[in-house]
């Protein structure tokens, strides 16, 4: 079963939050393969298959959902990663969510899930699983409160830790 996110979005209520921890995820995107090839970010930030997440986002920003991403990352940083930071003002920024970045030995204390997760109103939580190469693998959903709240103080530990985009640097 595909995950639908925007059926997701548009029943979340207050707050959408994602957790990302893998240095990298399907590298057969076009952007990350036009990134690889020197394209630069600003033609990449054009290219359509951006416009449509940027629009999803910005709807449900525009009626109060808040969106907020945080990447816990390994310095130096995979060439994925650089690239994610690269276009996240044009594929995050753009559309409203806010995005802070972890470097890894500042999250060694933190308790984390074992996969990357999207979480809804602080309840709902969808854990989203990737092969090794970072393909997709299928995702499980949970209302069990013991995992509930282990993604919030999870992804709530990691974005007081994390820097904001505009002051992340990539190691």
């Amino acid at each position: 079963m595909t995950l639908d996110l925007t059926e997701m979005f548009e029943k979340a209520r207050r707050s959408v939050t994602h957790l990302e921890l893998r240095d990298t995820y399907g590298t057969g995107s076009a952007g990350y393969r036009a990134w690889r090839e020197g394209v630069p970010v600003e033609r990449i930030a054009r290219y359509d298959y951006l416009s449509p997440w940027v629009n999803l986002i910005r709807t449900h920003v525009a009626r109060g959902v808040s969106f907020r991403r945080a990447r816990v990352v390994s310095e130096p940083v995979s060439d994925y990663i650089r690239y994610e930071h690269a276009i996240t003002p044009a594929a995050n920024l753009a559309g409203g969510e806010q995005v802070r970045w972890l470097p890894r030995p500042r999250a060694a204390d933190l308790a984390l899930p074992g996969s990357d997760f999207w979480q809804f109103d602080d309840g709902l939580v969808c854990f989203v699983f990737q092969t090794g190469d970072g393909e997709p693998a299928g995702h499980v959903m949970s209302e069990e409160p013991a995992v509930v709240k282990l993604c919030v103080v999870a992804f709530e530990g990691v974005w007081e830790r994390a820097v904001d985009h505009a002051e992340y640097t990539p190691v």
